[in-house]
Formats: C-alpha cells, structure tokens, sequence
C-alpha cells in the first residue's frame, strides 16, 4: 500500500528502519541504535533534571526522571506524570526526554517520567501497576513541590494507553486526582478489529503485526482475550463517565488511529469533554522520528497547548469545552 505522507517526510522515510516487534532484544538494540547522540542534549535550558525513585506495590523501586523548571519560585507547581512509548516492549524515562523536558519549559509544570517495568520479561499488570503507583507518590506527600488537584496524566502510544488506565483506575477506585489526561498515539486496544487495525499492514514505522506482537509480549501469548482488563486496554472499559478531560492526537497511517477516534467518541457520548486531533500524513511516531518538520512542531505545539488550556481552565474555575477538531473525519 502506498502512503501520502507529508511532503517534509519524503526526502528521508528511505531511512527508516524495519521495526519487528517479535524478537523484544533485537527491537530494543534497534531503537537504541537510531540515535546515538546524548539525550539530554535535547533538555531546554532552564530545566532541571533529577533521578528519584517511587516505591512499588511489590517492594520495588520505580525509577523517575524528574524535569523541573529552575527558575519557578511559586510553588504548588502543576504535575505532569509523564509516561514513554515503546509498545510496552522498549523505550525508557532516562532516553525520551524531547517531550517531558520541553513541557516542563513550556508550562512551568514539573513532569515526571516514569520508567515502568517491560514486557515480555514483566508483562501486564507489572507495567500497568508501576504507572500507578507512581501516579500515587507523585500526587502524594513529597518533596516535589506539585499541587495534588492539577496533576496531568500523559503519554505516547503505549505511555498513552497506561495513561488512559492509571485515570480508569484512579476514578473505579478514588485514587489520586487527575485533571486532564493527554493521549498521543494511545494504545487501547488489544482486539484490533478497526479498519486502520486491519488495513495497515505495512505502514511506516509501525504496522498491523507490530501491535500483534506487541500486544502478545504485553498480556502473553496464551492470554484469555475475551478476559482483558480494561487497566490493560481501556477501549475495554465499558463505563467512561467521570474521567479527566481528555486531549487524543491520532496519526493518518496508523493502525492505532481509528481505536484513539472510537474512544475520543466513547468519552464524548459519556460526558467527558474531549478534544480529538488528526494529523494528515502522519504516521505512528512521525513527529519523534522527524521533529523539525513543520507538522512535527504543529503536533507537538497542539499536545502542549491542550495541556496549557487545560491547566488554564482549572486555575480561573471555568468548565472546559469540548473541542472537537477532527481533520479529515
């Protein structure tokens, strides 16, 4: 199948590599080997950067990178529990910095980066529980200096859809308070059984057997599907009434596109105020594979602004509006 991605693309989407979910050590030697240059480069100046921990359910301890604005005196600051893509497979807090730090610059917010444990060595709910309980130091009695009624949960593609869970679960059972919850790209569900799910076969970066596999190492090969947890794919959740607001970007040429699309309608029909934004030929982690194209900073600016809208809208009291700005619907 042929793709009308963005014309900013074209001169270099020869380059971009085979990405093949079944094999977890190879994809992760891949994904390392694409950038070898210090991540932290990309942190904006006037961000702080700090290593902490948070203590898991199971005595373990969650890793964090911690970004803070240095020059903020002011203090509660808004939150942002941040979690890193990857298909549940690869990726971590210490080498995805380009997003957190920047919304750290941009909002004056400190973001939290969480450093979950992976499939297929600790699959579904090891991740699921690592975001929470994160979730749950961040929103608790810490040095942090964050507001506890204007935390943001936040994340890409798989960090996306353990996003939409930690909010699932925070609302079933009063957990911590989630203001707005921002989905780039988000994983929600493990059936695949869309249109975009089914067609994109072979689509650039990230294809229909990629969210097999990936699916696969996350809840296991032998997994009871018709038994999924909604806290492991929250297109499964039957009841959406009550959650954050809700930001979602979808990607044109992504199998993941039309399951972001049913579930910012599901918020919707629940009451949830939900702004939907697709972007016209883009693909699944276009905008991190190519950031300095033009619709690369439009996606990243229009994920910021949501948030900024978000927080805006908490501090003056007033009711958020649902915006719906679906391109090309």
């Amino acid at each position: 199948m042929s793709y009308a991605v963005d014309p900013e693309y074209l001169p270099t989407m020869g380059f971009l590599p085979r990405l093949d979910l079944s094999d977890a050590e190879a994809a992760r030697a891949l994904v390392r080997s694409m950038s070898a240059e210090d991540p932290m480069a990309a942190v904006p100046a006037g961000v702080v950067v700090e290593r902490r921990t948070a203590p898991a359910a199971d005595g373990s301890d969650i890793e964090l990178v911690v970004f803070r604005p240095e020059h903020r005196i002011e203090l509660p600051l808004p939150g942002i529990a941040y979690f890193h893509g990857g298909g549940f497979v690869f990726g971590d807090a210490s080498t995805d910095v380009r997003v957190p730090s920047a919304l750290a610059a941009d909002l004056g917010a400190v973001v939290v980066s969480v450093n979950y444990r992976l499939a297929p060595e600790c699959p579904f709910p090891t991740p699921f529980n690592d975001c929470y309980d994160a979730l749950t130091w961040i929103a608790g009695d810490n040095d942090l200096g964050i507001d506890p009624a204007r935390i943001v949960v936040a994340g890409i593609s798989a960090g996306a859809g353990l996003a939409a869970a930690v909010a699932l679960k925070a609302r079933e059972i009063g957990g911590p308070t989630i203001c707005f919850q921002a989905l780039d790209s988000p994983v929600l569900d493990d059936r695949l059984l869309t249109a975009s799910a089914t067609e994109y076969t072979d689509s650039p970066l990230w294809n229909r057997q990629n969210s097999i596999d990936s699916w696969c190492h996350y809840l296991g090969v032998d997994a009871e599907r018709h038994r999924t947890s909604e806290y492991a794919a929250p297109a499964r959740a039957r009841d959406l009434t009550g959650l954050p607001p809700a930001y979602i970007a979808v990607s044109s040429f992504d199998p993941l596109r039309d399951e972001g699309i049913d579930y910012a309608q599901r918020l919707t029909c629940a009451g949830v105020p939900t702004e939907l934004q697709l972007h016209p030929g883009t693909f699944h982690g276009s905008s991190g594979v190519f950031p300095q194209a033009a619709i690369s900073q439009r996606i990243n600016a229009d994920y910021t602004a949501a948030i900024r809208r978000a927080l805006n809208s908490w501090a003056t009291s007033t009711p958020l509006k649902s915006e719906n700005h679906a391109e090309s619907l």
